[in-house]
């Protein structure tokens, strides 16, 4: 091969690299959270939770993490589903299963540190079949004293406590 044909490759070959490994930026740095969901006593079925990054101007930036995998009833998470059913990430690596009345479970939550004391949010939306649907059952800003507390909630979920892992 010659110089030039190697030349006129090096943009095939750097969008490929990206394209294989990714557009994210290596100088931002990820931290990995402790998310604990306790939910309220309920009967029913087990809830469906999705944990969304806000932006400051509140738009939906990413999802977190989705309690419930069965793709059939994300559309009950009504406002969350409206971004995501337009993107359409794949979301099975960051999937449980749902959380009935009572019960809790814990989840590993990925968070630039860059969104951190920045006017970024965290919500908390839940719903459950043939109940009902909580837009903001928890919902708070992303400080470095939020990430480490516990913040109540306002319908299934009872609360919802952080804490950096």
């Amino acid at each position: 091969m010659t110089n030039t044909l190697i030349l006129k490759m090096i943009p095939t070959i750097t969008i490929a690299i990206f394209i294989f490994f990714g557009f994210k930026n290596p100088s931002i740095k990820t931290s990995s959270y402790k998310c604990m969901i306790q939910m309220m006593n309920y009967s029913g079925e087990g809830a469906y939770i999705s944990i969304s990054l806000l932006n400051p101007e509140g738009v939906y930036e990413k999802t977190l993490f989705v309690q419930g995998d069965d793709d059939e009833w994300y559309s009950d998470i009504t406002e969350w589903w409206k971004f995501h059913g337009k993107v359409r990430a794949d979301i099975d690596a960051i999937t449980g299963a749902t959380i009935g009345g009572g019960e809790r479970t814990v989840s590993i939550i990925e968070i630039d540190d860059d969104k951190i004391n920045a006017g970024y949010k965290i919500r908390f939306e839940s719903a459950v079949e043939d109940q009902a649907y909580y837009k903001d059952d928890v919902e708070f800003k992303l400080t470095s004293a939020s990430v480490n507390s516990k913040v109540e909630g306002h319908g299934f979920v009872r609360y919802v406590r952080m804490m950096p892992q």
